[in-house]
């Protein structure tokens, strides 16, 4: 039963990553800006890989901060 809330859980933060990306693509910034918050993404990403639950609260600060408005400064 575990394995299969386990499963529901990687798939419910699979979609949200998705969604994620699909923001920050349509973002009109700077592209270092979208380089810095795609980078921020794959982290999260790699972080579902060993702490799922961590990766879901990464992602969650992440998305408040892009519906915020507060973006990383990026490269110049």
């Amino acid at each position: 039963m575990e394995h299969d809330g386990q499963l529901q859980l990687y798939a419910a933060l699979a979609v949200q990553l998705k969604e994620a990306h699909t923001k920050v693509r349509a973002l009109q910034v700077p592209e270092g800006v979208r380089v810095a918050l795609t980078r921020k993404l794959l982290v999260i990403t790699a972080a579902a890989k060993h702490d799922l639950a961590d990766a879901a609260r990464r992602l969650e600060r992440f998305t408040e901060d892009l519906d915020e408005g507060r973006f990383p400064e990026g490269e110049r």
